[in-house]
């Protein structure tokens, strides 16, 4: 009996050993918070009595606990993982380009997602609108005022998070500085965002009902204009108006 519980003895401390020193080899999940633990051993290296696989069993779920924890805290990775590289890290490339083009950036989705188009897209979309010569010459002049101004600002801004972005690179980032340089990003951040609004203002005055109809189902706003004519419309030149097919 004594030679048989030290055969044992010995047997637990190598698995232990085993588990220890090759955690890979073993599987475990937690099941409903923990109640129940299943461990697995890497095929070919146990043929014992089902007891030692049982008390291996129980040194695994111990062992298994805390390392996966432990394993589970640093096998996240950041979402801004590859960024770190970026010239101005708040700012990708594709950022960067679109302020000195003077586009959108998303700046004015209050007008745009709310019925008053975007002088931009008008122009894109200016056959299919139907737009006349006498607005696509107001509709241009539009656009192109704003687009120089947001080019201008844009590059402000550009300019503001690359010293930001060198202040916190060299530490000499200091709290005044970081107050003042926050407060300069936001007031052209604002100033940028009004550009690109105020140009949605006069928009639906250049158009016609059908148009800004047409429009928002182009862009995919709303529904199809051509799938119901609105009450005192002629259903004729409602069709024809908005190119229903």
């Amino acid at each position: 009996m004594r030679a048989f519980k030290s055969a044992v003895t010995r047997r637990i401390n190598q698995i232990r050993e085993h588990i220890m020193n090759n955690p890979t080899h073993w599987q475990s999940d937690v099941e409903n918070a923990g109640a129940r633990w299943r461990c697995a051993p890497a095929k070919g290296i146990f043929s014992i009595h089902n007891l030692l696989l049982s008390i291996a069993a129980l040194i695994c779920a111990v062992i298994a606990g805390p390392a996966s924890a432990q394993h589970a805290g640093h096998g996240s990775a950041s979402p801004y993982a590859g960024q770190q590289s970026r010239a101005i890290k708040s700012l990708s490339e594709e950022d960067i380009a679109e302020l000195r083009r003077g586009g959108g950036w998303g700046l004015a989705k209050a007008a745009e997602l709310n019925g008053m188009p975007g002088p931009a897209h008008l122009l894109e979309l200016a056959d299919q609108i139907a737009l006349d010569a006498e607005q696509r010459t107001a509709i241009r002049a539009g656009y192109e005022s704003m687009r120089d101004a947001a080019i201008a600002e844009g590059e402000r801004l550009i300019a503001l998070e690359r010293e930001l972005d060198a202040h916190f690179r060299q530490r000499t980032i200091t709290d005044a500085e970081l107050r003042r340089l926050l407060d300069a990003i936001a007031a052209s951040l604002g100033r940028l965002r009004y550009i690109h609004l105020s140009t949605h203002l006069s928009t639906p005055s250049l158009l016609t009902e059908h148009q800004i109809a047409r429009y928002k189902a182009l862009r995919g706003y709303g529904t199809n204009p051509c799938d119901q004519v609105p009450a005192g419309h002629d259903p004729a030149l409602w069709r024809k108006h908005n190119d229903c097919r």
